[in-house]
Parts: structure tokens; sequence; C-alpha cells
């Protein structure tokens, strides 16, 4: 295992923000094991009396965790500031997801007994999650896994580790013992080892196809795990009949640009009814040249921020290019506006002439523009992928939209929504190389905890009245 120490830098600037070793993987799962029965059995409102003083104590540390997140992504302040405003929201909406999808139920019979249905918590989970919203993310997962009674282990990225560390402070300062709600700091390899460590029951990773592809293969030969696979996606938007060209605009904006297009939930693809392409287009571009890329605190504030790293930066830039060179005519071109640092302006591009189109996820603010003549073969294109984790029709008839909502293949559909920023309400899922059927958001309560039928009578009562001699 690698013992280099883990530094996080902020994105903006360069400058160390964080530095820390990597934890002991063995030690936390021991302590971990110890501690989730005694967790486990504690009355279901203790633990949700517990996670709501949780709430108060993010509220406290409101500024101070909006400020490193912002620092530690890129993200603008005003972005961060919302991010901490959902973690403090999901406390109770979990709450309510418990009580929905894994509600006991008793059905009694004078013969039969009583019936029941009850769930369990696993025990000690994995929680492996990204940079992208250091702190809505894992608690989107930590909150739902502590209501049904597990200990959990945070890997957080390696590129967001303070905000993981205050995270777990405020769970701590709650009441919540530290052996409860733990984090272990390390690189990618960490966070697999964890998952496959023995003394864990389940992992809920969050995070790029390829690592959890791997993650996925690594695991397929224990059933007795259960692993929650929430990926990215290559995802579509499709803008047909509309007046609203302005509105349709400040959606396509909104759904790929956002958070510097550094969510899962970003659209990567545009296809465009021919007729509404050059209108659309150009108010897309005029709203695109006046985006401001700034660091997380200018003013006036930023709409978008850089990217986590030089790496990061230099991979989106060559992607560009790539696509440039093989057949796509750039709309907006990429630009490196700061040297070295990781800023980059929003790019589009359109593709409708490439041959073949790659299938990938492309992290970051580049939006790839198609033009389709017929809606289904529009449906088609927003189809033509290897993943399924959101796709929006934007304009349209309510008919339009069935036939949309139908043949789309996707575990988000919007309809004249963006797609960048769900509700915290929502399931969160996707089909393909997005995920395996195993939805985060408001699902995640049925991760945290698996059903227990039971038949049950106060006394024996038993007879057999065929294929017995007689006494």
């Amino acid at each position: 295992m690698n013992h280099e120490p883990i530094i996080s830098c902020e994105p903006a600037t360069g400058a160390v923000l964080w530095r820390g070793a990597p934890g002991d993987l063995d030690e936390a799962v021991r302590i971990a094991r110890r501690a989730w029965p005694v967790w486990a059995a504690q009355p279901l409102a203790t633990r949700i009396e517990l996670l709501r003083r949780f709430t108060n104590e993010v509220r406290k540390e409101y500024d101070a965790l909006a400020d490193l997140i912002a620092r530690e992504t890129g993200k603008p302040l005003w972005d961060a500031r919302n991010e901490v405003g959902n973690v403090i929201d999901l406390v109770e909406i979990s709450v309510r997801a418990y009580s929905e999808r894994n509600p006991r139920r008793k059905l009694d019979s004078a013969l039969q007994g009583t019936s029941t249905l009850r769930h369990k918590p696993h025990g000690v989970l994995a929680i492996i999650s990204p940079y992208c919203s250091p702190a809505e993310i894992p608690a989107s997962a930590i909150i739902p896994a502590l209501i049904a009674g597990n200990a959990v282990i945070v890997k957080p990225s390696d590129y967001a580790p303070a905000t993981a560390e205050l995270l777990a402070r405020c769970f701590h300062n709650a009441g919540i013992d530290a052996a409860v709600v733990q984090t272990l700091q390390g690189t990618g390899a960490q966070g697999l080892a964890l998952a496959m460590h023995p003394g864990v029951d389940g992992v809920l990773f969050t995070g790029s196809a390829q690592n959890g592809i791997a993650l996925n293969r690594k695991l397929a030969a224990n059933p007795g795990k259960l692993v929650s696979l929430n990926m990215g996606g290559n995802n579509p938007m499709i803008v047909w009949d509309t007046p609203k060209i302005t509105d349709a605009a400040v959606l396509v904006i909104q759904s790929a640009f956002s958070g510097a297009g550094l969510r899962c939930t970003a659209i990567r693809r545009l296809i465009v009814k021919s007729t509404l392409y050059d209108p659309l287009m150009e108010e897309v571009k005029k709203l695109t040249d006046r985006i401001i890329v700034g660091e997380p605190m200018d003013e006036p504030a930023a709409f978008m921020g850089p990217m986590i790293s030089s790496d990061h930066a230099d991979q989106l830039t060559e992607s560009f290019l790539y696509l440039l060179s093989h057949g796509g005519k750039a709309i907006k071109h990429m630009v490196r506006p700061r040297g070295a640092l990781p800023f980059v302006s929003p790019a589009i591009i359109d593709v409708t002439a490439m041959a073949e189109r790659p299938d990938v996820e492309l992290f970051g603010p580049l939006l790839q523009v198609s033009r389709c003549d017929d809606f289904d073969q529009a449906i088609a294109e927003a189809n033509a992928t290897r993943f399924g984790l959101c796709a929006a029709l934007v304009g349209g008839s309510p008919q339009d939209y069935n036939r949309f909502w139908a043949n789309s293949r996707a575990g988000m559909i919007n309809w004249n929504r963006p797609t960048h920023n769900p509700a915290p309400s929502a399931t969160q899922g996707g089909t393909g190389l997005s995920g395996n059927h195993r939805p985060s958001g408001y699902y995640t309560a049925d991760q945290c905890a698996y059903p227990v039928s039971s038949t049950e009578m106060e006394q024996p009562r038993a007879g057999i009245g065929v294929g017995f001699r007689d006494a």
C-alpha cells in the first residue's frame, strides 16, 4: 500500500490546502466491526435524533464548510453554499425514505401465526465518493446508512480529503461515535482495498465508469457483499419544436456547463432539430461567450471554476483536439486562459459529420452537438451510448415527450428542465455503464438494509395429517 502523504491543493491557485497520511485500513475495519452492533442496537428514534443534531452542526459550520468546498474543488462559493444546504436537507429526506422504503409490516392470522417483514443493517459499509460534490455525495450515503444501523468507513477522493474530514467532524460533534463514522484517506488503490476487505459487508460507490467496472470485476465472485455502483454518463439532451429559443439555450448552458461540467448528470451531447439549429446555436454561443470563468471567491461571482487538476484539464483539451481532428467543427474553441492552472473555457463542437463518435464521458465543460431531421432519429441518437444515466427533451409536444420517455434508456428523464442538479429527494441512478440497478438518492435506503421475513407464534403448534401409519 502506498504510504506517500495525501496532499490537497487548491485548483484555482495551486496552493497546498491540506496534508495528511493515508489511513490504516485494517485498523479502521476492526474499529468499525466492533462499533456497529452497538450502533445498530440503538433505537431508530435515537439514531434519527443524533442525525438531526448533525444538521445543527453543519449549520454551525455552514460558512467554513462552504469555503472549504469552494477552495478544495475550485467551484464558485455560491455553488458550494448550495451544496452545504443540500447536505442539511438530506437528513429529513433520508428519514422519510427509510420509513417508506424499509417499513415494518405485520399480518396476523389466527392459525398461521404472524407474518412480519423487518429490515436489518448490513454491518460495515464502505462509501467511496468523488471530488465533484465532496460533501453532498458522501453525506447522501452516510446518512441513510446510519439511519439503518450501519457503521461506515468513508474513502473520499484524494482530491478532496479536507472536506471529508470536516464533514466527519460534524457527525462526531453531533454525538455519533467516531468509530461509527470513519474517514479513510488514501488513493484509489486504498479505496479498492477497502471495498475488497473481508470485514466490509457492502460498498456504496460513486465515481467513474472505469473505476466502478474495475470494482465490480474484483467483487464478482463475492455475492454476499452488497455492491452499489453509481457512475457517470454520456448524457444527451434533445431540443425539438419550441418557440422559446432563449429558454432552451439557458437550459443547455445550465446542463452542460454548471460546475464546469464536473457533474455526472451534465449533458455531454446536444441533439438539435435541423430547423432550430442556427437560431439555437447562435443563442447558446452568445450565452457561452458571457460565462465568467474564475476563482471561487471572485467578485463578480464566476459561473464556473477550474478543473480539479492540470492533468484533468490537459486530458479534456486533448479530447477537444481529437474531436476537431476527426471531423468535428468548432463552434466555440476550448482555451486555457491561465497557463498552467487548470482553468478551461467552455467549448462547443459540432460532431454531425464525424463518422465515429467516441462513446466516453468527457468530464468537463465540453459539449458535442449534432443535428437531426426526424424525431425518432433523434431518440436513436440519444440512445447511441453504453451509458444510461440521464436524458432530457427541451420543447416538443406532450406526445413527443411520451415517446421520448418511453424509448429513452436512462434512469433520469426530464422535460423542459435541466439535468445538472437533481433534487435530493429524487431517485438518482442509471443503466448500462452508469450503474448496476441500485440507484442512489431517495432509493439509497434500499441499499442500506436488507428485508427479513418471519412467521411467528408465541407457542409451537403443528400437526401432520398425511403419510403416517396409525399410532
